[in-house]
């Protein structure tokens, strides 16, 4: 079935708690699934939510703290027994290799899945997008963040296309497989003998979008991967009374994030990477609200959250 959703596999920062495991999220775009951040228990919660190994077609690290990486050997591990028949691109701060190195082969198994790690370093689109074991036309774009250590946040975007509006079919004549020759070629003849282009017969059908943007303090990348996005997924470690402690480890607020998504034009935000020093959830949600009016999801484990339906043209 096709779906467009994010699968929350874990909403903890450093520390899992009784009711938030380690990061983990998952991207589900049509035939494309792009894990990011997995981080430890990432494989029992994917067991979990009912995801399945073969449903992953990237993995996309933003950093190397533990809490974001340390799931990797165990996904990595999981992708081999199930014999994931597609070439699965990691991509990461190039400044992390090592560690990435490490993980992928911690501990002794037979490797039966071709992994492409992709170190990053700059800004720019990531090569092969969502994978090749995905046919979805997706760009994924990277763009480096302000943490402690190297981070990059992710942007996913779909072009543009057309939909093909019936009653101007009818009006030039067009249909059954006149219909798949405009569609392939660009151009068919109407009923009339008359040249007819798809753009006479349709109308622009907006592309959707994603970002994802974890660690770091207020920036101009975190901006730039909002703009206009359809879903957001950001990181809300603190809350506005300790603003001073997440600029000095390079988090943000519920308030911060809500004020990125807000002035960026973020349809849907979803708040995640909460610390264990707040035990009430609807704090963040509180702070987020007086600056964000939009769709907001106080992430919990095993939620999902739909991408929200295309835009008008």
């Amino acid at each position: 079935m096709s779906a467009r959703e994010l699968v929350v596999l874990g909403t903890a920062s450093m520390v899992p708690t009784r009711d938030r495991n380690h990061n983990g999220y998952l991207l589900r775009w049509d035939d494309a699934g792009i894990l990011f951040d997995p981080g430890e228990g990432t494989q029992r919660q994917m067991t979990r939510a009912g995801v399945s190994a073969s449903s992953v077609t990237r993995i996309a690290l933003t950093h190397l703290h533990g809490d974001h990486a340390l799931g990797l050997p165990g996904v990595v591990q999981r992708l081999s027994l199930d014999q994931v028949p597609d070439v699965v691109p990691v991509c990461f701060p190039a400044s992390g290799a090592p560690w990435v190195e490490r993980l992928v082969d911690a501990t002794v198994y037979h490797r039966a899945v071709e992994l492409e790690l992709q170190p990053l370093v700059e800004d720019g689109p990531v090569p092969g997008g969502p994978g090749p074991g995905a046919r979805t036309p997706l760009t994924l774009t990277a763009r480096r963040l302000d943490h402690t250590i190297d981070a990059f946040g992710y942007r996913v975007d779909e072009p543009d296309g057309r939909r093909l509006l019936p009653e101007r079919l009818a009006d030039v004549g067009l249909s059954g497989p006149a219909v798949g020759r405009l569609v392939a070629d660009g151009v068919a003849v109407g009923a009339d003998g008359r040249t007819v282009r798809v753009e006479d017969v349709s109308e622009v059908r907006r592309g959707q979008s994603a970002a994802f943007v974890m660690d770091t303090r207020v920036c101009d990348a975190a901006y730039a991967l909002a703009d206009g996005v359809d879903l957001l997924v950001i990181e809300s470690t603190f809350l506005e009374r300790d603003a001073d402690a997440a600029r000095h480890f390079g988090h943000l607020t519920a308030r911060q994030a809500g004020t990125v998504a807000a002035e960026s034009g973020a349809r849907s935000l979803v708040l995640t990477h909460f610390s264990q020093r707040y035990s009430d959830p609807v704090e963040y949600e509180r702070e987020a609200r007086e600056v964000f009016a939009g769709t907001l999801t106080v992430a919990r484990d095993l939620d999902r959250v739909p991408v929200p339906r295309r835009r008008s043209p």
